[in-house]
């Protein structure tokens, strides 16, 4: 089985800063890419950041030049740094990440449960 685990949310005031943590454990043979996904009340999950293996990012629009996305490969985590938020950056942030399982060495979509991020104006 393999597992992803958030931590690092909660409650900011707008222009403040949190880091989001995921950590995958398990019969982990390799992990392909990883990313923070994000859903608000009464929307769609939406990308926030990708990372590839190979170290390519990818950044939604919304957050370019506010959020950095780092992996370390070794612990198996991804993080989110988040600056200068805003209200509208409140959501449930889900980790994501393709692992190939040591079992099966085929590679799957893995969420986390989801950690909450508020920020108040």
């Amino acid at each position: 089985q393999v597992q992803l685990v958030e931590s690092g949310g909660g409650l900011v005031q707008a222009g403040g800063s949190l880091r989001l943590s995921c950590a995958a454990s398990g019969s982990i043979f390799s992990i392909n890419s990883m990313g923070w996904y994000r859903q608000a009340p009464g929307k769609q999950r939406e990308l926030v950041a990708t990372i590839t293996s190979g170290g390519t990012i990818n950044y939604a629009d919304s957050v370019k030049g506010r959020f950095s996305i780092s992996r370390e490969d070794a612990k198996n985590t991804v993080c989110l740094q988040m600056n200068s938020l805003k209200p509208e950056d409140t959501a449930v942030y889900y980790c994501n990440a393709n692992i190939i399982a040591s079992w099966t060495y085929i590679a799957m979509v893995h969420w986390g449960k989801g950690t909450l991020v508020t920020v108040s104006s």
